[in-house]
């Protein structure tokens, strides 16, 4: 057992105690859950703290880092003060006020963020790297921070259009079936990139981008035989390329261009038998300079909680699975 200490912490008279321990005591309680070795009381505008030293240490840390916070105007909620824990534990080099208060766009009054630390390192990553593989489950972040890279860097002419894609897997003979013209037959494929858009963008601009090409949505298939310049390109769902799909979408990147490539290996929807694109190609790119593969887990989940317990269920049923369990 480590030595005991006690730490009081005074919040300056400029920041409101509640913004700091919430409605309710919510933000407070959800830390004393993550720290049942430390003791927390609130005494005015005062915070005292009794636990061991490495534990009392970590939230002086913390409760320093909610107050930088707090003073940016970011949303401090119990969900915040969790994922500001998991990075002080994890990270030296980073504190949770720049992975937490560090905005990449905003519209309508709000701001986009990376969440947790992997996020940032990956937004990071999309700034550093000419090609990044955003690797993950559902609800990370992967495909909404990509497009929300993509349009500041149209908006700072980094780039002059965006193209998104991603392969319509059942897009083969079954395509024929669905009612429509072509465009209302693909379209379901490609409705999580125009969500991502109309929550980015005025909704009333969108037709307008699209019909002068400066945004582009289009199925795979499309991609062949171009070359795309001066273009932040961003292939969704890559999990369901074939290895010849893959390369053939790599190969497209032009002069001046950003590529983004999203997907999640544990949901490959191709014929059975059939090698994921995005799993070969980490075999083949891992090591080759301006490449970056950027992986994220349920801890970056920032949707209801739940999606996160559901990733981690299904994780260790597959693992059992493989072990023949």
């Amino acid at each position: 057992m480590g030595k005991m200490v006690e730490s009081v912490i005074v919040v300056p008279s400029s920041i409101a105690m509640v913004s700091i321990v919430g409605s309710g005591d919510e933000i407070l309680k959800a830390i004393e859950q993550q720290t049942p070795e430390a003791n927390i009381m609130v005494r005015g505008n005062e915070i005292h703290i009794t636990g061991e030293s490495e534990v009392v240490a970590l939230l002086d840390q913390l409760f320093a880092e909610l107050q930088v916070i707090v003073r940016t105007g970011a949303t401090l909620n119990p969900e915040a003060a969790i994922r500001s824990i998991q990075i002080l534990k994890q990270e030296k080099s980073l504190s949770p006020s720049d992975v937490l208060t560090t905005g990449i766009l905003s519209n309508r009054g709000r701001t986009i963020r990376a969440k947790t630390l992997n996020q940032k390192k990956y937004v990071d990553a999309i700034d550093n790297h000419t090609i990044v593989f955003g690797l993950g489950p559902a609800g990370t972040g992967k495909t909404y921070l990509a497009v929300a890279k993509a349009i500041q860097a149209l908006q700072a002419k980094r780039v002059n259009r965006i193209v998104l894609t991603r392969p319509a897997v059942e897009a083969g003979e079954r395509l024929g079936f669905l009612p429509g013209t072509l465009s209302e037959k693909i379209d379901p494929y490609l409705r999580p990139l125009y969500d991502a858009l109309h929550d980015m963008i005025e909704p009333e601009k969108i037709p307008r981008l699209m019909t002068s090409g400066t945004i582009e949505v289009a199925p795979l298939a499309y991609m062949r035989g171009r070359t795309l310049n001066d273009a932040f390109i961003i292939l969704d769902e890559a999990q369901n390329t074939t290895a010849e799909q893959m390369k053939m979408f790599l190969t497209r990147l032009g002069f001046g261009s950003k590529m983004v490539i999203t997907g999640d290996t544990t949901q490959v929807d191709l014929p059975l038998g059939t090698r994921s694109g995005l799993k070969v190609v980490q075999e083949i790119l891992e090591k080759v300079e301006d490449v970056k593969f950027c992986r994220l887990s349920s801890q970056d989940v920032v949707r209801h909680k739940l999606v996160a317990d559901i990733v981690d269920a299904y994780t260790r049923w597959d693992e059992l699975k493989t072990q023949g369990k």
